[in-house]
């Protein structure tokens, strides 16, 4: 085995190892502030590669690709390669008769037209390309490059020739000084066939030259006025000349072992003409060489590169990144999009439901899963028809749709009883949430999924929440209950202390009524009796009131009684 390219390893290779090495030898950031049996308590660990055995895999991966790109290969003997061709050269007439418009726009334009085209048709033959008149002037010589030959071709300009008369004789002498070798030469010549009627002498010089001549006659028999540049027709003693195809041409190609075609509109009578100079024509061998012949290795490196970078990333564990805190998932939950676990298309040839769904069409999406689900019976049409309902926020029909999904793998079934716990959740009742939390452990017991069982300790905790609020709200009825009789209470008692007060009131106003009698009854006496009142008080007699005044006591009736 050995290599095409072997620089690749050794100026790739080197650098690719002290890299890697000094990747793995550098630390992580926390590794500075907290030692191994710290990080090994904090971290959480997974059913996945370690890190130094994915690292190893990626330098391994990169070693093979580094080979891969060398090409490993089994060299497998020689192979001769020959360069044949039968060389072409091309003539244009580019005498003035070809300016004529019986062809559109032109002879000459149409001309150069089938000469490109005939250089498209022979991609393997060496073409060139020669201009003739009364003179010949090479245009290009024999070559592969195509596409300079078509440049040159596209570019010739016959404005500043002003020759006139078709000279073939010349035309043969310059095409055996140009092909210098002693095999046969091909000499295509694109011309209305000149003023000639006979042409002997130009075939007896191309049989002595070993000139095999074809020619595409371009021109109509009816013929064409000549104007020329200047606008002005070519004119012979005063008459306008008429150019016409010379068919008597015919004999100059044929005689020489050629063919005559006359031309067409279409590309069909250059593919006759190359057919002809391809079945007629003797291709000589032009160059030999021996190449070495290599059975290629470089796809086994680069295959199992592939498969290593397929190891190395399928066993990464998969996180969904949850940017909410904690406290406010349940609130995401019940309010925000929970995005279902929807994408079951593998096992579905339903291509327009897919790009409706891609494109937020869900209405039309769960339409064409609804009617598969109806004539196929199948389960994952149920499943993202189910999907489908969900995104437009009909989770009752949603939920309908998921019971209808009788999956019998497990995977499955877990997506949908997780997907029929986000359902049961966005209804946020009592009850549907007493139904996702059921729907969520059963999911969970078929198989573990970090947003299901994320998704489940919420719904736990909003019930729990709930529990809590539910006695909070109790204790403090009962406390108003309790108030409440206190205040009763206390109201009665006032409502006591008010009617007591009130019967006191009463009873003082008795007192004071009786008073107002007495008062209006002793009113009532008579001046001399209340005099005769006020002296027996004043009197020296022992009593418990006080003198009014200290005037001496006057004799008087005492027979009168003193009220």
């Amino acid at each position: 085995m050995s290599f095409l390219h072997p620089e690749f390893i050794y100026f790739m290779l080197p650098p690719f190892v002290v890299l890697f090495a000094l990747l793995l030898t550098q630390k992580e950031s926390h590794e500075h502030f907290f030692s191994q049996e710290v990080m090994d308590k904090l971290r959480v660990h997974a059913n996945t590669l370690t890190l130094k055995a994915r690292n190893a895999l990626f330098f391994l991966m990169g070693l093979l690709m580094i080979l891969a790109l060398a090409q490993p290969v089994i060299k497998e003997g020689f192979i001769e390669v020959k360069a044949k061709s039968a060389d072409i050269l091309i003539a244009l007439d580019i005498s003035d008769s070809m300016l004529a418009q019986d062809i559109y726009p032109n002879r000459l334009e149409a001309a150069k037209q089938k000469a490109l085209e005939l250089i498209q048709l022979a991609p393997n033959e060496r073409i060139g390309v020669m201009a003739f008149a009364k003179n010949s002037y090479l245009v290009s010589p024999l070559s592969f490059d195509h596409s300079v030959v078509r440049f040159l071709l596209s570019q010739l300009n016959t404005d500043s020739i002003t020759e006139k008369g078709t000279g073939f004789l010349n035309l043969l002498d310059v095409v055996e000084k140009s092909i210098e070798n002693e095999g046969k030469k091909y000499l295509l010549i694109l011309s209305d066939g000149g003023d000639s009627g006979d042409f002997t002498e130009e075939i007896q010089s191309a049989k002595e030259k070993n000139i095999e001549v074809y020619i595409l006659g371009i021109a109509t028999p009816k013929g064409s006025p000549v104007r020329l540049n200047n606008g002005n027709f070519i004119k012979y003693k005063g008459d306008i000349i008429v150019s016409k195809l010379n068919e008597k041409i015919e004999a100059f190609a044929t005689a020489t072992g050629g063919v005559y075609i006359k031309n067409t509109t279409s590309d069909a009578d250059i593919k006759t003409m190359i057919a002809q100079m391809q079945s007629k024509g003797e291709k000589k061998e032009l160059k030999s060489q021996k190449i070495q012949k290599y059975i290629p290795l470089f796809y086994y490196p680069a295959g199992l590169a592939l498969l290593l970078l397929l190891i190395a990333t399928s066993s990464m564990s998969k996180r969904e990144a949850v940017h909410l805190p904690s406290a406010f998932t349940l609130f995401a939950l019940l309010f925000a999009t929970v995005p279902a676990k929807a994408g079951i298309f593998d096992f579905l040839d339903l291509k327009e439901a897919k790009e409706a769904y891609t494109a937020g069409d869900f209405e039309k999406s769960a339409k064409i899963y609804e009617n598969y689900a109806q004539s196929t019976k199948d389960p994952h049409g149920d499943y993202n028809e189910a999907n489908a309902l969900y995104k437009q926020g009909k989770y009752t029909q949603a939920l309908e749709a998921y019971e209808r999904a009788n999956f019998t793998d497990k995977e499955n079934q877990a997506k949908k009883l997780a997907n029929m716990g986000n359902a049961h959740t966005k209804l946020a009742t009592q009850e549907e949430l007493q139904k996702a939390l059921k729907a969520y452990e059963e999911s969970l017991k078929i198989k573990e999924d970090k947003q299901t069982r994320e998704n489940l300790e919420e719904v736990k905790k909003f019930l729990e929440k709930q529990k809590q609020e539910e006695k909070k709200k109790e204790n403090k009825d009962d406390q108003k209950k309790g108030n409440k009789k206190n205040q009763d209470s206390k109201k009665n008692e006032k409502n006591e202390k008010a009617k007591a007060n009130e019967k006191n009131k009463q009873e003082d106003k008795q007192d004071q009524n009786t008073n107002d009698s007495s008062d209006t009854a002793e009113k009532k006496m008579s001046e001399a009796e209340e005099q005769k009142w006020i002296d027996q008080l004043n009197a020296g007699k022992n009593t418990y009131m006080y003198k009014l005044n200290d005037e001496e006591p006057k004799k008087g009736d005492f027979d009168e009684k003193p009220w």
